[in-house]
């Protein structure tokens, strides 16, 4: 593939999905053609791996290409003349605006590194390299002081009932959720549609059901109705719609569970610590008489994302039964990083801290909440707000989901699209996806502004 000269009034997925689709239309690309991998592509045009995904995920959600583990991405055929492409000249005026310092306001979700504890995590982190035993390779579960300090801290904040030895920490959910995947080997595993994109794809070796989410969340009776002995689900805020899972929902999941012979829930509670509205609801976990909850929990939503630490609560039967599978791979998370964070946790600081991001991000949250209302009024509707970093955005101006992210680009800020988290389920209306974790209270008052005259005000 040729490399692109991007626009500044596109965002750069779109282009390449643009571009893809053009030549699927044109013949460039024939069915059954093989796209480059989407680390050879991201090289190619110079962009992340994860635009190059967005991408490649936005043209198989519609159709037109399918993914085949192990083996890459595939055109699908077409009749002649099916695709219709109508690409919208780019305005004349499409330089982004300079805002802020010169700088793109990002919504995406991520943490605010002005509330990190550098000054702690210094010291805790100094103290770790004095231990000259963690220059050697650890426990493939991780360290056992770092395990004791998460279960601790679970019981105490979510109601997770467990040992330490049931803990597995590991780089990253979609890490972790591979290796659950392997010990459950050959079964049929149920996902939330929509759903986290990169969760499908993990669990790609396996067959998987997707089910239609209502206003509460998954649907037991609709789970009932597949062959699936397991499923996925982010109960205390589903990503991306928000939904707070309520107890009763919970309930029936747990009694879906309990009449399956060998069922299993995998609770991925990836932003639990964040609720803006009434008490945390208990995680299914804590709620579970049969011990077929595995619990997925990270620290890259609270603390640091680069450092790419997660954990997972195993039940004993599946811990027994999996021994082998988990033994087979080294630990993956650094042994220095581990003993920092236990150092850290041990000392009462990962409270502080998590208590002074609550009040942060409630406060940007009511900012944000109060921004949106007063600048768009009744032109937008909030989805999923009641809690985590996010929510969606339906915009009631006609236009696209491309055309809104496109807009907002040419204007100066980055928002993003709901639709590559849909598999057969599609929303009927452009759902806008927004983070506020990362920006500034500068920021929000500023792109709102920006966003109601990218949709509105033209």
């Amino acid at each position: 593939m040729e490399t692109l000269f991007f626009h500044q009034n596109k965002p750069m997925f779109i282009q390449i999905y643009d571009h893809i689709k053009r030549n699927i239309a044109n013949g460039s690309l024939h069915p059954g053609a093989k796209l480059p991998s989407k680390r050879k592509l991201a090289l190619l045009q110079n962009v992340s791996i994860n635009t190059v995904e967005s991408a490649y995920t936005q043209l198989e959600a519609e159709g037109y290409v399918k993914s085949i583990p192990r083996r890459g991405w595939f055109v699908l055929e077409f009749e002649p003349g099916v695709i219709c492409f109508e690409e919208k000249p780019a305005p004349a005026d499409s330089e982004p605006e300079t805002v802020i310092n010169g700088n793109v306001i990002d919504f995406s979700q991520t943490v605010d590194p002005a509330k990190f504890p550098y000054a702690q995590w210094k010291k805790c982190s100094a103290e770790a390299l004095d231990h000259e035993e963690l220059y050697h390779t650890g426990h493939p579960f991780g360290e056992a002081a770092f395990r004791r300090e998460i279960a601790r801290y679970l019981h105490q904040t979510r109601g997770v009932r467990c040992r330490s030895n049931q803990v597995i920490v590991g780089c990253g959910t979609q890490m972790l959720l591979g290796k659950i995947s392997r010990m459950l080997k050959d079964s049929c595993i149920a996902v939330e549609d929509p759903g986290y994109h990169r969760t499908r794809q993990t669990l790609s070796n396996h067959r998987i059901e997707p089910i239609a989410l209502d206003e509460s969340g998954i649907q037991a009776e609709a789970l009932a109705k597949t062959p699936a002995s397991a499923v996925y689900v982010t109960p205390s805020h589903q990503f991306p719609l928000g939904t707070v899972m309520p107890v009763q929902r919970r309930m029936e999941l747990l009694n879906w569970s309990a009449l399956r012979s060998n069922a299993w829930i995998i609770e991925d509670d990836y932003d639990g610590e964040f609720r803006y509205e009434g008490k945390p609801i208990p995680s299914l976990h804590s709620l579970s008489e049969n011990g077929d909850v595995l619990y997925l929990g990270t620290f890259s939503k609270t603390f640091i994302p680069s450092l790419r630490i997660s954990y997972a609560v195993l039940p004993l039967k599946l811990l027994e039964s999996g021994q082998e599978e988990l033994m087979t791979e080294k630990q993956t998370v650094s042994r220095f990083h581990q003993h920092a964070l236990s150092i850290f946790m041990a000392n009462g600081w990962w409270e502080q801290h998590l208590n002074r991001m609550r009040t942060h991000y409630r406060k940007k949250h009511s900012l944000l909440l109060k921004h949106v209302n007063e600048v768009f009024k009744g032109d937008v509707r909030f989805i999923g707000e009641k809690s985590g970093t996010h929510f969606l955005l339906e915009v009631m101006n006609g236009m696209s989901e491309a055309e809104l992210i496109a807009s907002a680009s040419q204007h100066g800020v980055k928002v993003y699209p709901t639709s590559p988290y849909y598999i057969h389920s599609q929303p009927d209306r452009p759902l806008i996806f927004l983070g506020f974790g990362g920006v500034t209270e500068e920021e929000i008052k500023t792109g709102m502004l920006l966003l109601r005259k990218a949709w509105f005000d033209k």
